[in-house]
């Protein structure tokens, strides 16, 4: 068949709206001038995310003409093609539905050129009617897609997407989630209703296509479908008798997210080809936004759990002596950094209870993540736990034969309670000694020293004995505590001289009171300004007649 030879002419080119392959005109200054059906589809899905520099079509009624601009893509390679009489070689583009298309132009002498389009075999049938042909357009699906992705709570996306097909797409929309065994959970909604969370023991077999919906096979047409055999569960209360019912699978990442069953009312006739098509990118937008909501889920619940055993331990009374303990990272939205402290109860009560402290180099997750490792380690050598010297060699040698170039600064304290007082045995490792609070409000220092662990061949340390009286506490602490820096310039370091001063003034005062009221001035002395991570436990020696605090502090409560 012949061309007509001007291009602008409104007649000749007819033939091209009942085309059954994608095709266009399109004008010297790109400008569309005519195409397909099956192209206007094709050119109205937003086939690029650059900028909109394409031409809107000319100002004059243009028979054929679809309402929309010619993608950047296309414009561009039309303005491209040679104008010395050189065949042109084939455009290719990746659109976001139809997938790999390739534009092959026939140019002409007046500069206009036909383009034929290449789609994957019935790609163009897949496209929706072009934004503006009736209420499943793209700005619809664009809209609603936006709905389905605002949430990742899995049971809030299922309600929007239940109550936005019940909207937009039927009279009634039921999404099933994928079940064990003969129990299905699911979700109905009727049009204007909110929705419904269900849990029924039923076979998906009842339904027809809904079990290979789960399983992710394709749908089959609704109007195989007999809808007098929808069983009674499946459909929401109140709604009547079905008319038709569609189902297609909810795909998601790798595995099903779920099924779509859409119910129409008896009277309002089967759902038409082009409705079952709009259905399918509904849905495969929702099976999108629930597998993504699903995999955020499973992923924040193993990220909890580790978190919990990463978090510093839930601090009490323990065999005639009180400990207390608070920790804050150096990022105030995590919970977990480099600094931790434990406390393993002795096997009976009159055995010896170990405390520590510790402060791993570094912050953030990979300072968390070498914690929990020393953490375990030092769990493990519980059973030399009497010799601190022994158990600091083992950690040390244990540090320099792994792979990471991280070192720790610790203080072991084994706590004895004898009588009404509390023995104390305290070894540091290159950390700041413990600080030792007196009932008349004394603090002293403790005397012992030691080497950092996981630098030198060998970790060396000096142990000290402290007696704890009634209403006496030894403090233990890490460095960014006293290297807070704040005050009225901003950069003064919170220094020992003012944890000692701090420390006399809780003379007398519960472990849990002590580490609230060091914990009250550090951030009095921050204000905004940025830290180190910070920990601090108390064990203290009750007075008499005192009642011991079960529970006393949970490291994350900063």
């Amino acid at each position: 068949m012949a061309f007509p030879t001007s291009p602008t002419a409104t007649t000749g080119w007819e033939f091209l709206a009942g085309s059954p392959y994608p095709v266009a005109v399109l004008g010297p200054d790109g400008a569309l001038l005519h195409a397909s059906d099956s192209a206007r589809r094709l050119l109205a899905a937003p086939a690029d995310s650059g900028p909109a520099d394409s031409d809107p079509l000319p100002g004059a009624p243009v028979v054929g003409a679809p309402a929309g601009v010619v993608p950047p893509w296309l414009r561009r390679a039309h303005l491209d093609l040679p104008a010395d009489g050189t065949r042109p070689a084939a455009v290719r583009h990746t659109d976001p539905v139809a997938g790999p298309v390739e534009a092959h132009p026939s140019p002409r002498p007046d500069g206009s050129a036909v383009w034929w389009f290449v789609v994957p075999e019935g790609g163009p049938a897949l496209l929706p009617p072009a934004a503006g042909s009736g209420s499943h357009d793209w700005e619809l699906l664009t809209r609603l897609s936006g709905l389905l992705l605002s949430s990742l709570n899995v049971d809030r996306i299922l309600e929007a997407a239940v109550r936005q097909a019940a909207l937009h797409l039927a009279d009634a929309a039921v999404v099933v989630a994928p079940g064990s065994g003969r129990t299905l959970r699911f979700v109905t909604c009727l049009r204007g209703g909110d929705p419904a969370h269900v849990q029924v023991r039923a076979d998906p077999a009842e339904v027809p296509g809904l079990a290979e919906a789960l399983q992710g096979f394709p749908p089959v047409p609704s109007r195989w479908i007999d809808p007098d055999t929808t069983p009674r569960w499946l459909v929401p209360a109140g709604f009547g008798r079905v008319g038709s019912v569609l189902v297609t699978p909810l795909p998601g990442h790798g595995v099903p997210a779920g099924a779509l069953v859409l119910l129409r009312a008896a009277g309002g006739g089967p759902f038409p080809v082009d409705e079952e098509v709009f259905a399918r990118m509904f849905a495969a937008r929702a099976g999108a936004a629930v597998s993504a909501a699903v995999m955020y889920s499973e992923q924040a619940a193993v990220t909890d759990l580790l978190m919990r055993e990463l978090l510093p331990p839930r601090l009490e009374h323990l065999n005639g002596v009180d400990f207390a303990g608070g920790y804050r990272a150096s990022v105030d939205r995590d919970r977990i950094g480099g600094d931790f402290y434990d406390v393993h109860p002795a096997a009976d009560p009159d055995g010896e209870t170990l405390a520590l402290l510790g402060d791993v180099s570094g912050k953030g997750l990979e300072a968390a993540v070498m914690t929990g490792k020393v953490r375990n380690t030092l769990h493990a050598l519980l059973p030399l736990a009497d010799d601190h010297q022994r158990v600091l060699h083992l950690l040390n040698r244990a540090l320099l034969t792994s792979h990471h170039t991280r070192f720790v600064s610790l203080v072991l304290a084994s706590v004895r309670r004898e009588q009404d007082r509390v023995r104390v045995r305290l070894s540091a490792a290159g950390h700041p000694a413990p600080m030792v609070v007196r009932a008349d409000g004394r603090v002293t220092e403790s005397t012992t020293l030691g080497s950092i662990v996981g630098v030198l061949p060998e970790a060396t340390t000096h142990t000290d004995t402290v007696l704890l009286d009634p209403g006496e506490a030894c403090v233990l602490y890490s460095d960014g505590i006293t290297e807070a820096k704040g005050g009225p310039t901003g950069q003064e370091q919170f220094g020992d001289h003012r944890l000692r001063q701090a420390l006399g003034q809780c003379a007398g005062m519960p472990a849990e009171a002590i580490v609230e009221r060091v914990q009250m001035l550090i951030a009095q002395w921050l204000r905004e300004g940025r830290h180190d991570d910070m920990a601090i436990m108390v064990i203290a020696a009750p007075p008499p007649g005192h009642l011991p605090v079960v529970g006393a502090r949970r490291g994350d409560d900063a």
